[in-house]
């Protein structure tokens, strides 16, 4: 699209996070998540969780980042028990799944959806041939939980970016392993500026249809969640060519360690890529890629395995951080308490970033120990979308942060929901009554409409 064909430059990047649910709690259910399986069990505060998560959108907003809101899912999902085959009343539904299946009725009450960097896959106006912007959701066929999610995602998505001339939604990838599709936790643009041509990195643990291959090394511990079938397909959705793509392996070892996606060990902004050293199979080939096909020179930033250990970089969550860039050109890494409280990722922090030739200028550090406890640090927090100020000027509803919804947000948080969630708490039919009178007043505070699909019987 020529520079006539768009006359909005005012291009900037918007996170889109999810508010966590009611229903936060720790039910251990993502094998490979190291920080899930180590906490699986645990009484939970859903308040403080929510909470910490609107404290981060503030304290971003405030700094002057575009912060949006994304609600999270119904929980329990009722109606994916039903087609499990309990039935009779909504008590008695739960009641069942607790005696009889205690690990489904876990699953449909995660609150997984907050991590919304796996919500769907993003190309923004520039990079697609139609100059609009496209949404896959992710099928995340992976695990049963987060398989609940992509219609009501592909629901909440269509009623925020509604203006089907500015915005183009796609459906979900069949949910089949060749398919398996994590969103933009895998994904990462690369550009010289949110509104120039980008370049879009791809990652993946497998090859569907190559699995088995002795040239294919493959994790032995734990699964690969993307493939590169799916990353492919996502690509030819939004129209772009190889000459915008980048299909790189993720290190098998990588995964067997806990990194189960791409944004646990690498993050991108701008022209910058922070990466582990074990990020990629072919870490080489992946960067001259990359060089190939950037309008503007590459930043990679390295770290190596012997400043910051592969357990580190996990129990840390260095790397998913959030990579936010400033008007005079700057970068500041959002990085969650567990970096400061890891004495070599603190040093690395001080002497390889900020000390570095690199454009991160400042390191700030946010408290969200309730997510990190489940896996997720800050960037799995955020949906990245950049967008044009008509773009944004076209969104519907009352998602974009200001301190009037900040506020209405906080007082909602605190009239519904609970400072203490145990897992014998998900039977509790007043959990589920609690959930669906919160979410339908949410509704009204964001003025996106009904996008839920059930309701209490």
């Amino acid at each position: 699209m020529s520079d006539q064909q768009r006359p909005d430059r005012d291009y900037r990047e918007v996170n889109f996070d999810g508010l966590v649910g009611p229903t936060h709690n720790y039910a251990g259910l993502a094998l490979g998540n190291v920080a899930s399986m180590s906490h699986g069990g645990l009484v939970a505060n859903p308040r403080e969780a929510a909470l910490q998560g609107l404290a981060k959108m503030k304290a971003l907003m405030d700094a002057g980042y575009l912060q949006g809101v994304l609600p999270p899912q119904q929980r329990p999902d009722l109606g994916a028990l039903r087609a499990l085959g309990f039935t009779g009343s909504d008590e008695r539904v739960l009641a069942r799944a607790a005696g009889d299946a205690p690990q489904i009725l876990r699953a449909v009450c995660s609150a997984s959806s907050m991590w919304t960097a796996n919500a769907a896959t993003v190309t923004p106006s520039p990079d697609a041939p139609d100059g609009r912007v496209h949404f896959t959701p992710a099928n995340l066929q992976s695990s049963f939980h987060r398989f609940l999610e992509p219609a009501t995602t592909g629901r909440v998505l269509a009623a925020i970016f509604r203006d089907e001339a500015r915005f183009a939604h796609h459906p979900a990838l069949p949910a089949t392993p060749a398919f398996s599709d994590e969103g933009a936790a895998n994904h990462t643009r690369l550009a010289g500026g949110h509104g120039e041509a980008g370049v879009h990195l791809f990652v993946y643990g497998r090859e569907a249809f190559g699995w088995g291959s002795e040239t294919l090394p493959a994790p032995k511990r734990f699964p690969a969640r993307q493939t590169l079938e799916a990353s492919q397909a996502v690509a030819r959705q939004h129209g772009l060519a190889e000459s915008q793509t980048v299909f790189a392996q993720q290190h098998p070892e990588a995964i067997d360690a806990g990194v189960f996606h791409n944004d646990v060990i690498a993050v991108g902004n701008g022209p910058v890529l922070l990466y582990h050293e074990m990020a990629f199979l072919d870490e080489a080939g992946t960067l001259e890629a990359l060089r190939e096909r950037m309008s503007t020179p590459l930043i990679p930033v390295r770290i190596p395995l012997e400043a910051v250990s592969l357990e580190d970089a996990i129990g840390s969550y260095l790397f998913n951080s959030q990579l936010l860039s400033n008007p005079d050109g700057s970068m500041t890494l959002v990085v969650p308490g567990e970096c400061q409280e890891n004495e070599s990722v603190w040093r690395t922090v001080q002497d390889h970033l900020l000390a570095g030739a690199n454009p991160i200028g400042e390191v700030v550090v946010k408290d969200v120990k309730q997510s990190m406890r489940n896996g997720g640090g800050p960037a799995c927090l955020r949906l990245r979308v950049v967008l044009g100020a008509e773009e944004r000027g076209a969104l519907a509803g009352r998602v974009l942060l200001d301190d009037a919804l900040h506020g209405e947000l906080t007082a909602w948080v605190e009239r519904h929901y609970r400072d203490r969630l145990a897992p014998e708490d998900l039977a509790d039919p007043a959990l589920a009554r609690e959930t669906l009178v919160a979410l339908d007043e949410l509704s009204g505070i964001l003025e996106i409409g009904s996008v839920y699909p059930f309701q209490l019987g």
